[in-house]
């Protein structure tokens, strides 16, 4: 692992966590983010220090990081309006991969919990303006930061971070009961901030428009798909509410996961659909502490010696009421279970991983847009589709229609939620009358636009690579390939929305 630059050390201090797990910097390990006010401050003044990369995309790549973190933290200050990052600064989970010796990855994780006294201190002093809205939708998130606390670490230590975390949630209660109801950024600051993280002008209203279009374009493609499965007549999302039910029991999802990683990654190197078929992915029960997350990859990452990649997979608690286990159980059916693997692997997050950790400089490898991350691997599913995966089982196209008009209608939510056209109830209903899901599931993801302004990516991110692959068609004629577009892109590592076109 190379050392990095003072420029590209200072935009990574702001981002200690995702620095730490998604580009594999262990320097930072056993460390924290000061997130209090003045720490926050600090970093901001450290960006921009020093001379540019010598490659121009590279300097450009840095450039809109730099602008994201003096939006995000300067100007909208969100690290107040919310506790998700100081979650994200506290959790231990990341120490559970495979990239060191478990001793050195121990003694990290013991370091880390022995400074959350501090990180408490830090969010609290931070956290002045979290509405009640958001302060409910984490609160569930905060709690649950405490499954990750090692039984091993000294009583002392162990206690200490205990209280410092009752102290967080404690604060965070409060907020659900006493915070601003009002949690939109409004749309000023919604553009700004979109703009701002991809370097790319923004006008919610079209991308609005764009939405609506896109959830147009999936309900025929939904309605198509269930035709082939002879319901042609029934609305369709009646039809997948009823095929959702199928799916194993408890103690089949992992193998049902494993089976279907395998025939994805097969598939992904058959047609060769990505520049690298390299690495391991395994598949497995996901930590504790992450077990809110259903479904996610855990990737050996560009920082790191190689090792195995995790998909990791959450199987419903037998303990649970069984309508909620069926509820989660649904998620991991014959229909939709297929559009995941293919989203969390291959071609999706996993080879995207795999292109990464090639990738030829430190910005690249580094500094990662979420929205191209994100929508890549949601344009892999209808790639997938596209390229004849499962042929012969209309399902596996009818799973990729219902994830995505889920994305979608968080891009639609997340523009009315913080644009003040759509209440977060009133957003719920929208999930239930465009998408499979409905009551407390609809509910919940409308309650996720508050927290997470910009969820919105994944259905952009796509937008934007198919746009550019219909750019690349034409532009290079016959000589246009998806191996050959899908490595231009990649080879400049997870860019920023604004700076997709330079890959052609």
């Amino acid at each position: 692992m190379t050392e990095l630059d003072s420029r590209l050390r200072a935009v990574c201090d702001l981002s200690v966590a995702g620095s730490r797990e998604m580009a594999g910097r262990h320097e930072y390990d056993g460390t924290i983010q000061d997130l209090s006010p003045e720490g926050v401050r600090a970093g901001l003044a450290a960006l921009g220090r020093g001379p540019s990369p010598d490659d121009p995309y590279d300097a450009a790549h840095l450039e809109v990081f730099e602008e994201s973190f003096r939006v995000r933290y300067g100007e909208l200050e969100l690290y107040r309006r919310s506790p998700m990052d100081h979650l994200e600064g506290m959790d231990l989970a990341t120490y559970d991969r495979e990239y060191a010796p478990e001793a050195e990855r121990d003694a990290a994780r013991l370091a880390h919990l022995a400074r959350w006294p501090e990180a408490v201190d830090n969010a609290i002093a931070a956290l002045d303006r979290l509405s009640a809205p958001v302060a409910a939708s984490l609160l569930g998130a905060a709690r649950g930061l405490a499954a990750g606390v090692p039984r091993e670490a000294d009583d002392a230590v162990r206690k200490a971070a205990l209280k410092a975390h009752a102290r967080l949630v404690e604060h965070i209660e409060e907020a659900s009961r006493s915070g601003d109801p009002d949690a939109s950024l409004g749309a000023a600051g919604l553009t700004r901030l979109m703009s701002a993280d991809e370097g790319i002008p923004v006008d919610l209203g079209r991308l609005a428009e764009r939405a609506d279009a896109e959830r147009d374009r999936l309900m025929e493609r939904l309605t198509e798909s269930c035709a082939k499965l002879g319901h042609g007549g029934r609305p369709p999302l009646e039809v997948c509410r009823e095929l959702v039910r199928d799916h194993p029991g408890i103690d089949g999802v992992i193998d049902a996961a494993r089976e279907g990683t395998e025939r994805a990654i097969a598939f992904t190197r058959e047609r060769d659909l990505v520049p690298y078929h390299d690495g391991e992915c395994l598949v497995g029960i996901a930590p504790e502490s992450r077990r809110w997350a259903m479904a996610m990859i855990s990737w050996a990452a560009p920082g790191e010696p190689e090792a195995p990649s995790w998909y990791h997979i959450t199987p419903p608690d037998p303990a649970w009421p069984e309508n909620e286990i069926e509820e989660w159980l649904e998620v991991f059916s014959a229909t939709t279970l297929p559009a995941i693997n293919v989203h969390e692997v291959a071609p999706g997050h996993f080879s995207h991983s795999r292109a990464l950790r090639h990738a030829r400089s430190d910005v690249r490898r580094t500094l990662m847009s979420l929205a191209f991350a994100e929508g890549w691997a949601h344009y892999a599913e209808e790639l997938c589709v596209e390229e004849g995966f499962a042929p012969d089982d209309p399902r596996f196209e009818i799973g990729v229609w219902l994830e995505a008009l889920i994305r979608v209608t968080r891009m639609a939510c997340a523009i009315g939620v913080h644009t003040g056209a759509m209440t977060v109830e009133e957003g719920a209903r929208r999930f239930e009358a465009d998408t499979h899901i409905t009551g407390p599931a609809a509910l919940s993801e409308a309650r996720r636009a508050t927290f997470d302004p910009t969820y919105g990516r994944y259905t952009w991110g796509k937008l934007e690579i198919l746009d550019l692959r219909e750019r690349a068609r034409a532009e290079w004629g016959a000589s246009f390939t998806l191996k050959r577009f899908h490595t231009a892109m990649l080879e400049l590592g997870s860019p920023p929305l604004g700076l997709l076109p330079r890959a052609l």
